[in-house]
């Protein structure tokens, strides 16, 4: 088992290579043998990843069973896993077959439509396990180029604004991550991320322009490093690009977005933000949790005024991102705990909603609000599982939702206030929007001729959602499944990163005396 993580990385690599060489023609038993091997392949990368969770050791803060290697210009490959990252690998390989087969129904370019996703996890997952700047940065940035075609070419009407949008926003700012990373090689002499970790970058204040940098060269890398999270997130202002891709993407694109690719800003805060900058957190924190309370209150309002069913799921997942971003700068044991928890939430819940919009989507080929109302008449199937999945995007207790939330809540109330309350206000206002579109897609009288006709859910997306309806209440009854797993290593982080901050206090206190 020495190789496991980079054999459960580059099996859909595999997957896409062979279905690249030896799929031929384009005829529906063409199509049909592309999606199976699709999800074959994704199948066997989950099998593969239960192996790695079955080897795991929680009570081990360190990288576990860490692969190194020399590589092209004496960089080095180097992968690995600990509390923080298992469980968003689990979670990629966990949700992947699953998109597979949601895409059952594709028929345009079937072949390429698969390789891209196969490719995308294999780069989901490199993120995930990368332990040097360089491998984590390739496999960071090459994971837009799947999911820019994914929308570019399989989207809907304005496809080509929205991927683009997505790239150039994506891309840009990622730019001054790759300057920092040159910055810290630099000076440290090194691009392992272990080493790094435990690096004391510059701290001592100078001025840029007449305006002095508190926290010196920690505040800088800091900042380059969250242009590029900011946005992946996306945190607010920065979050435009998301509601466009969303509702141009098609149903498997927002899934993997939504659930996957959102998650890398709030992993690349924890293994980059906070461990390596330490100084930098401490200083730039207050703006990023203001930053998410803003965000909170205001993609929730946005979203009470949506059309498009999409659109208001991608404001609500904005939202739900500020509670992250809010919980990781608390700084605290509860506050990264529920962003954490939050974050692998999120991606079964926001999955599990975009599914919903997908099924009828595929039924009526509309995602207008108004085009819809009284499903529950002809689909009540359908109106369970809607009902279901919105009250656990609202944090209904018993459901996972509930638990990150509320973690992160507890965690932003120990260290400010005010942006708790005004976070907290976020809670009233999901339960607004979401109810709000529940009651007009499906509660009410059956009085459109169009809907009259409409099927209820096939076994297939029965299929689909049970999974997800598992382990959205499994998390939220027995939250201890994730919380045991992160928990030794949130602690050594926090622990680090108040050492950290206690020594540069005392330097500083001794060098003004």
């Amino acid at each position: 088992m020495g190789n496991i993580l980079s054999l459960t990385t580059f099996i859909p690599l595999i997957g896409a290579v062979i279905l690249a060489i030896f799929l031929r023609g384009d005829d529906p038993a063409a199509q049909r043998n592309a999606k199976w091997v699709a999800l074959v392949t994704t199948v066997v990368t989950f099998v593969t990843s239960l192996f790695i969770l079955s080897n795991f050791n929680p009570a081990d803060t360190g990288f576990q069973m860490v692969e190194t290697r020399a590589w092209l210009l004496g960089l080095q490959y180097k992968m690995g896993v600990d509390g923080i990252s298992i469980l968003f690998v689990m979670l990629t390989t966990f949700l992947m077959p699953l998109v597979i087969a949601a895409c059952w129904d594709v028929t345009t370019r079937v072949k390429e439509y698969m390789i891209a996703f196969l490719l995308l996890e294999t780069l989901m997952l490199g993120v995930f396990m990368a332990l040097d700047l360089v491998l984590f940065y390739l496999f960071f940035e090459a994971g837009l180029i799947p999911m820019f075609l994914i929308i570019g070419i399989w989207g809907g009407k304005n496809r080509i604004y929205a991927s683009f949008k997505f790239f150039l926003y994506t891309f840009l700012g990622s730019v001054l991550m790759l300057v920092a990373m040159v910055a810290m090689f630099a000076d440290a002499g090194t691009t392992d991320i272990p080493t790094l970790m435990t690096h004391t970058f510059g701290t001592e204040n100078f001025n840029v322009l007449g305006v002095q940098i508190v926290g010196g060269m920690q505040t800088l890398l800091w900042l380059a490093f969250f242009a590029s999270f900011a946005v992946k997130m996306p945190m607010w202002p920065v979050h435009t690009w998301l509601p466009d891709a969303h509702v141009q993407a098609p149903t498997a694109g927002s899934v993997v977005l939504a659930a996957i690719l959102l998650k890398m800003g709030g992993y690349g805060f924890l293994r980059f933000s906070l461990p390596m900058f330490p100084v930098g957190s401490e200083v730039m924190g207050p703006l990023v949790l203001w930053l998410s309370a803003i965000a909170i209150v205001y993609t929730s309002l946005v979203a009470l005024v949506q059309e498009d069913m999409k659109k208001l799921i991608a404001y609500s997942s904005v939202a739900h991102m500020g509670y992250v971003t809010m919980g990781i700068f608390a700084v605290n044991q509860q506050g990264i705990d529920g962003a954490i928890f939050q974050m692998i939430s999120h991606g079964f819940i926001s999955g599990a909603l975009f599914l919903c919009v997908g099924v009828i989507y595929d039924r009526m080929h509309t995602r207008e609000i108004d085009a819809y109302g009284g499903l529950v008449n002809r689909m009540p199937a359908y109106a369970l599982i809607f009902m279901f999945f919105t009250m656990a995007n609202v944090g209904l207790p018993g459901t996972s939702g509930f638990i990150g939330e509320f973690l992160t809540l507890m965690g932003i109330f120990q260290v400010n206030t005010w942006v708790a309350v005004i976070a907290t206000s976020g809670v009233i206002l999901s339960a607004a929007y979401a109810l709000w579109l529940y009651r007009r897609v499906v509660m009410g009288d059956l009085i459109k001729e169009s809907l009259k006709t409409i099927k209820d859910m096939t076994t297939r997306e029965r299929v689909i959602f049970a999974p997800l309806v598992v382990m959205t209440l499994l998390l939220g009854v027995y939250p201890a499944l994730v919380l045991d797993i992160i928990g030794p290593s949130v602690a050594a982080l926090v622990g680090n990163y108040e050492t950290a901050l206690a020594t540069f206090e005392a330097a500083t206190q001794f060098a003004s005396n």
